[in-house]
C-alpha cells in the first residue's frame, strides 16, 4: 500500500476547512453497516440507550431536488480556493448535488481533462460537539464512487471547527482517493506547518482496505470521547469496527482542547484531483481516461451525544481580571448571580464580579460560580452576552485566539466591546471577528 502524502489543508474563503464506544453504540453501527442497495432508503438509526440525537438527515425528498436548505449550505467556486490543489469547480447545481428520491443524497462529479464540476455541502453552523464529560458520535451511511477509471476522485465525509485552521480542529471521518475502495480517518489540529499534529499531514490511519465500499452502503463513524478528562480520544469506525484512535495525550491538552472541545460543522464533498490523490498515484490527476459521473451517495447522517458531566462539577473559584478596550474590565453587573445577568465592561476595581477563571477544558470563562454565555444560543451580530449556569453548551465556549480575541465557535463570532465603548456599564456582545482593538482581551 502506498502511504498517503501530506494531507493539505482545506479552506473556504478565509475560513480554513480542510475512545472506545459504549457497547450499544457499537451495536448500532454494526447493524447498519453494509446496508441497503442503492434504491432502498435507510431510516436514520435511533440513538442508543443513554444517547440523544442532536442532528440527523435521512435525505428524503423528490428525485432531483436539492438537499434541505435548513440543514445544508453550499461551498461553491474553483477548487483552487480550498487550498488542497483540487481542480473541480464546486457548484450548487442539482446536476452535481441532488436527492435521488429514494432517501439518498448524491454528489456527482462531471467533466473531463482539467474541466470538472462537483459539489460540497456543509451544515450552516457547528451543529455537533461532545459535552464536557460526555461523548459525541457522528456517523453516515455512504456508498463510495465507482466510476470505472477513478483516478483523481476524492470523496470525503468530515467535520470542521469554525475559526482558524488547524487550531480549531478538523476530523476526517471518511476519505478515499482514486477509487481504491479504501478508507482513511484523520485529525488536524495545532499549528501549520508542522507542530504537534504534523500539519499539513495531520494524524491519521493512512489508507486501508474498505472491501465492498464502492458497491454498497457502509457506515463510517467517529466517536469523540471526553469521559476521561485526563486523556480524551477520537476513534474511527468502519461498519462498527474500530480501526484507529488518536488521544489527547499525543498532542497535549491545550492543543486538543482548542481543536475538539467545542462544536464542529459536518461536511460532505467530492473533490477531483489535488495533493492527496496525486501523492498516492504519484501522478497528476484526474487523467485523460478518468470517467465522468462517479457519485458519492449518502443514505443518512446522524450525530448523537451522551449527557456528559459538563454541568455537574462546580466551577472553580478565584481568578483575576480580564481587561479589554480602553483599559476597562469584563464585569458581572452588580455582582449578581442571576441567570441572564448582563456581562459588561466596567472600571477595573478588583471586586469578585471581575475575578474570572479560564477553564481550558472547553475554554469556558467562569465568575462567581457561573459562566460567560451567549444569550439564548444566539448567532447573530449584536447578540448580548450574559451570565448563566455552566452547562457545557456551545454558547459558553470562548476560545482564546492568538490575536487576543475570544472566539465562540457556535456562532462563528467573537466577544465584542459594543460600539468600541469606553463607558462603564456597556453590555458586551458577539460580533463578526474583525481583529479590532475592541475584540482584544487580556486574560488572567
Amino acid at each position: 500500500m502506498i502511504a498517503p502524502p501530506p494531507h493539505p489543508r482545506r479552506t473556504a474563503g478565509f475560513r480554513r476547512l480542510w475512545s472506545a464506544a459504549a457497547l450499544a453504540a457499537l451495536c448500532l453501527l454494526a447493524v447498519f453497516g453494509a446496508g441497503a442497495p442503492a434504491a432502498q432508503a435507510v431510516t436514520v438509526p435511533p440513538p442508543p440507550s443513554g444517547w440523544s440525537t442532536v442532528f440527523s438527515d435521512d435525505f428524503s425528498g423528490a428525485s432531483g431536488s436539492a438537499p434541505n436548505s435548513s440543514k445544508w449550505t453550499y461551498d461553491t467556486g474553483p477548487g483552487s480556493n480550498f487550498g488542497t490543489g483540487e481542480i473541480e469547480t464546486m457548484t450548487n447545481s442539482t446536476s452535481n448535488v441532488h436527492l435521488d428520491g429514494n432517501g439518498h443524497l448524491d454528489i456527482t462529479a462531471l467533466g473531463s481533462g482539467s474541466n470538472w464540476t462537483s459539489g460540497r455541502i456543509h451544515t450552516p453552523n457547528a451543529v455537533a460537539g461532545a459535552p464536557a464529560g460526555g461523548k459525541l458520535e457522528v456517523t453516515a451511511s455512504i456508498q463510495q464512487p465507482s466510476p470505472g477509471n477513478g483516478l483523481g476522485y476524492w470523496p470525503a465525509f468530515w467535520m470542521l471547527g469554525q475559526g482558524q485552521w488547524p487550531e480549531n480542529g478538523e476530523i476526517d471521518i471518511m476519505e478515499d482517493v482514486n477509487a481504491l475502495s479504501e478508507v482513511a480517518g484523520t485529525v488536524h489540529c495545532g499549528t501549520y506547518p508542522g507542530g504537534v499534529c504534523n500539519e499539513g499531514n495531520g494524524i491519521g490511519s493512512g489508507l486501508r482496505a474498505c472491501s465492498g465500499c464502492q458497491s454498497g452502503y457502509h457506515t463510517y463513524s467517529m466517536i469523540l470521547d471526553r469521559t476521561n478528562t485526563s486523556n480524551e480520544s477520537i476513534t474511527f469506525y468502519l461498519d462498527g469496527s474500530a480501526y484507529f484512535t488518536v488521544t489527547e495525550g499525543q498532542v497535549g491538552a491545550a492543543t486538543w482542547q482548542q481543536a475538539f472541545d467545542h462544536n464542529l460543522m459536518i461536511i460532505f464533498d467530492l473533490a477531483m484531483g489535488g495533493g492527496f490523490p496525486n501523492g498516492v498515484c504519484n501522478c497528476t490527476s484526474p487523467g485523460s481516461g478518468t470517467t465522468s459521473g462517479g457519485t458519492m451517495s449518502v443514505g443518512y447522517v446522524a450525530a448523537y451525544t451522551t449527557t456528559g458531566g459538563g454541568g455537574t462539577t462546580p466551577p472553580p473559584t478565584g481568578g483575576s481580571a480580564i481587561t479589554g478596550y480602553g483599559g476597562l474590565c469584563l464585569d458581572d453587573r452588580s455582582a449578581s448571580t442571576a441567570n441572564y445577568n448582563p456581562i459588561q465592561v466596567y472600571t477595573c476595581n478588583g471586586t469578585a464580579a471581575q475575578q474570572w477563571t479560564v477553564v481550558q477544558a472547553g475554554s469556558t470563562l467562569h465568575v462567581l460560580g457561573k459562566c460567560l454565555d451567549v444569550y439564548a444560543a444566539g448567532t447573530a451580530n449584536g447578540t448580548p452576552v450574559d451570565l448563566y449556569d455552566c452547562n457545557g453548551t456551545g454558547s459558553q465556549v470562548f476560545i482564546p485566539e492568538s490575536d487576543g480575541s475570544l472566539y465562540n465557535p457556535q456562532s462563528n463570532k467573537c466577544l465584542d466591546d459594543t460600539g468600541w465603548s469606553t463607558t462603564p456599564g456597556t453590555q458586551v456582545e458577539i460580533w463578526d471577528c474583525t481583529g479590532g482593538a475592541n475584540q482584544k482581551w487580556d486574560l488572567p
